[in-house]
């Protein structure tokens, strides 16, 4: 089966039949349940919901359906057309929306697309606003609009630059600075949506840019998460030598990954360490990412003398720590920047603007500057378990044997030793634990990480 249902939406491939794929019928089911939900919720007086999408083959259908579906049950359409993830976000916030449905399957392959879904503020549902939206699809639970109700639809391109007049005016964006050090870049924007804005931001800051992959026909060039195994022709080009830098960021824009001067890879976890760094420097406050982060951010924070605090696996789980404990800067592992004073959501725009700013002060290479941050890596491995298997009692043992250790269980377990860490949490799709570790070499956390899987077939 390749529809998955979760509290943050639904995504699948696109074909085949129905409730096994993310298909017409089950579009419009889907869209329904999370219409009838924002009506119901009344969060907000709007009668109008964002509609944004990348640049995904199945794109045009599928916002078809979904405009058709939100103004049959009376809700007017506000259609951004081509935008990444953070600029409908954005423009929920802008336009004083109910709420927002992104039409992305984010670094998901070319053939998937899914339906995320927002509230009234930008942000994404709730765990228990998520499971409501699962449990009136479940019982298709809805009521259409009459034929003098129905809603409107309006198309307005206008938020790609007020997505970016937004970036530059943040207070740490220093748009003189950037433009000053005349910055040479290469970008991937892997056939989607960052073709469309990303010049349009380089433009803005003075960045002379050679752009890859930039068409958005949603015909990916290449796997389209931004991993080094995926991204060697942007690491070709940037070792032949003139650039500053290489930016890749996924098909929706908001995962963001740099490449040195060297063409060697800066390292996706510490995208987040060196813009954490730059708002730390000159806004000193709390920090948040999810448990299977690199400790680097805690260590570049308590350089400042403020708190880190971690979040379990998710990007609303982050968000909403971060509201809990007022951060300053916050976000994911995979590349994903959080900057509340400008939305609380992963934006890559906010992020390459953030960076340049912290480049630009600096005044030294990119390999410098990641040669300055505390070194660690991560190693990522997977236990294969029988459906019957109870990984609970099996995660519960394991916090017990390490009981004198630093256990977190917010999220699975994670242990954290003096100069180690290691995450075991149960997957939500398919029965295996993910086994994530970091240590100061490759080895080491390979290392800890098996030793921890052993101790879990030990048990079996």
């Amino acid at each position: 089966m390749t529809l998955i249902k979760s509290i943050s939406g639904i995504r699948g491939t696109i074909g085949g039949s129905t409730g096994d794929t993310l298909n017409p019928l089950d579009i419009v089911k889907f869209t329904s349940a999370y219409a009838t939900f924002i009506r119901r919720s009344k969060q907000s007086s709007s009668n109008t919901i964002v509609v944004g999408r990348d640049a995904r083959i199945s794109g045009e259908m599928v916002k078809n359906v979904v405009c058709g579906t939100l103004m049959g049950i009376g809700y007017d359409v506000l259609d951004i057309g081509l935008a990444t993830t953070p600029t409908t976000e954005l423009a929920v916030r802008m336009s004083g929306a109910a709420g927002g449905l992104i039409l992305t399957a984010s670094h998901n392959p070319r053939h998937w697309n899914a339906l995320k879904l927002l509230n009234h503020e930008g942000e994404f549902l709730t765990k228990d606003d998520g499971n409501e939206v699962l449990a009136l699809a479940e019982k298709e639970d809805f009521e259409y609009a009459d034929v003098d109700h129905l809603g409107k639809y309006t198309a307005d391109s206008t938020f790609d630059k007020r997505h970016i007049e937004s970036v530059l005016a943040l207070k740490l964006v220093d748009v003189e600075a950037i433009k000053n050090a005349h910055f040479k870049v290469a970008v991937d924007t892997v056939n989607s949506v960052g073709g469309v804005i990303l010049p349009h931001l380089f433009e803005a800051l003075g960045v002379e840019y050679t752009l890859l992959n930039g068409e958005p026909n949603g015909d990916f060039a290449h796997n389209p998460e931004p991993l080094e195994k995926n991204l060697g022709d942007i690491m070709t080009e940037v070792a032949k030598g003139g650039y500053d830098l290489g930016v890749v960021v996924d098909p929706d824009v908001d995962r963001l990954v740099f490449i040195c001067e060297d063409g060697k890879m800066y390292g996706e976890e510490y995208t987040l360490v060196s813009v954490a760094d730059y708002v730390l420097e000159h806004t000193p406050g709390n920090t948040v990412s999810n448990l299977s982060s690199t400790r680097a951010l805690r260590d570049v924070t308590e350089k400042y003398g403020c708190q880190y605090a971690a979040a379990a696996v998710g990007e609303v789980n982050v968000t909403t720590k971060m509201k809990a404990v007022n951060a300053v800067i916050g976000g994911e592992g995979n590349g994903g920047v959080i900057y509340p004073e400008s939305h609380y959501g992963r934006d890559a725009l906010v992020g390459i603007a953030l960076f340049l700013s912290l480049l630009a002060h600096k005044g030294c290479k990119v390999s410098e500057l990641r040669a300055s941050y505390p070194n660690y890596f991560i190693a990522k491995n997977r236990i294969d378990l029988t459906p019957s298997t109870d990984v609970d009692a099996i995660l519960e043992k394991v916090k017990e044997m390490f009981k004198d250790e630093q256990v977190t269980d917010i999220d699975g377990v994670k242990i954290d030793f003096p100069d180690k860490w290691v995450h075991l949490r149960k997957s939500n799709t398919e029965p295996i634990i993910r086994v994530y570790s970091e240590a100061a070499t490759m080895e080491e956390a390979d290392a800890i990480g098996k030793k921890l899987m052993q101790v879990v077939y030990d048990m079996q």
